[in-house]
């Protein structure tokens, strides 16, 4: 069967990084050694048994997803990052975790540093998410690559609470990893009561974004998961994008959709939507029906779609079908500012955040 695209991308990048670098040497901080020196076996998601050693103090992430899941279960194990944090993003997150040395990322961006995180010696690299197509040997050339054992944990929607307990017993945060769990777990649950209970009157929605709002996220995407399963996704298209930024369309078109609810995505039109007098014709302008998207670190609904999206569930919950979400938003919201970052969230933070994206005057 021929390599998807992921593993010909990566395999061609780190033969360039061999050719110019040469084999990496992995520096062991003395402090680490006796701990290496002890050794388990780890079968990951996909099958591979590597082996680890039994206790692991040092971890980079492969990318912006697994980079959220080791922020909530063990910011003290990190010692590099895949992206920086952006002001805005920093004032959430612990400093001593956005002062880490940057190493770049697997996929997307593509601009992985295989000699710094050599350099840096983690004990492991820790891929988590969606497995890409080849993603078993695209963990064994990373690992041939660098000579770091690199591990791959499957994070679905449905699969995140079991993803964390894993977690927590590889890393020794069964505690954190189960509290994590249970969370997800909660969130879901409600979700699912309130989507049976929506049943066939679940309401009609469209996300636009984009600078002009004239970008939606389509119906049967990665992007649309939480948004598909919650409420009834107007943007059908033929060929629906698998990117963030969405499909891009057209006034007339969401004319004909004509959701009852608009979201729109952070630094969008929100602002501006009700004096256009093309956006006016819409029922959820007319109504009052149009949020945006809350941010801050992340998406609430996505970018990346990751566990940022039980935040998402519970506000479509409050804001879609206020008479089915038996929560206090604000509660629950707290619980995971608290739980996923660490971050105690004041309730006049939280009004700061929810500012344009619940009912009322506006």
């Amino acid at each position: 069967m021929p390599y998807g695209r992921s593993y010909i991308s990566i395999v061609m990048f780190l033969l360039v990084s061999f050719l110019v670098y040469g084999a990496p040497k992995k520096e062991i901080p003395p402090e680490s050694r006796d701990a290496e020196r002890a050794q388990q076996l780890f079968t990951d998601s996909v099958g591979r048994r590597v082996a680890l050693p039994k206790t692991i103090t040092r971890i980079v992430p492969s990318g912006a997803l697994a980079q959220m899941f080791l922020l909530a279960i063990a910011p003290d194990k990190v010692c590099a990052i895949s992206s920086p944090y952006d002001r805005a993003q920093a004032a959430f997150i612990p400093s001593a975790f956005t002062e880490l040395p940057v190493v770049g990322q697997f996929y997307g961006a593509a601009n992985l540093n295989p000699e710094e995180i050599a350099r840096i010696g983690p004990d492991v690299v820790i891929d988590i998410g969606e497995p890409k197509d080849a993603i078993a040997q695209d963990m064994d050339a990373i690992t041939a690559s660098i000579g770091i054992p690199t591990i791959h944990i499957t994070a679905t929607l449905q699969s995140t609470p079991g993803a964390f307990r894993t977690l927590g017993t590889l890393l020794d945060r069964e505690t954190q990893g189960e509290a994590l769990a249970r969370f997800c777990e909660k969130t879901l649950a409600a979700a699912e009561a309130i989507a049976r209970q929506a049943g066939n009157t679940k309401k009609s929605v469209l996300y636009c974004l984009g600078s002009s709002g004239l970008n939606v996220l389509a119906q049967g995407t990665f992007h649309t998961e939480v948004l598909d399963w919650m409420a009834d996704n107007r943007a059908t298209v033929d060929n629906p994008s698998s990117r963030g930024s969405g499909n891009e369309t057209n006034l007339e078109q969401i004319l004909l959709w004509d959701p009852e609810v608009i979201l729109f995505g952070p630094g969008s039109i929100y602002a501006s939507a009700a004096q256009d007098p093309t956006w006016r014709e819409l029922k959820a302008i007319q109504q009052g029906t149009y949020y945006e998207v809350p941010w801050g670190p992340y998406n609430w609904m996505g970018s990346p779609p990751a566990i940022n999206r039980y935040l998402g569930m519970l506000w479509l919950g409050a804001i879609l079908y206020p008479e089915y979400a038996a929560y206090d938003l604000y509660e629950e919201t707290a619980e995971y500012y608290r739980l996923f970052y660490g971050y105690e969230l004041s309730p006049e933070r939280f009004k700061a955040l929810t500012r344009t994206a619940l009912p009322g005057p506006r």
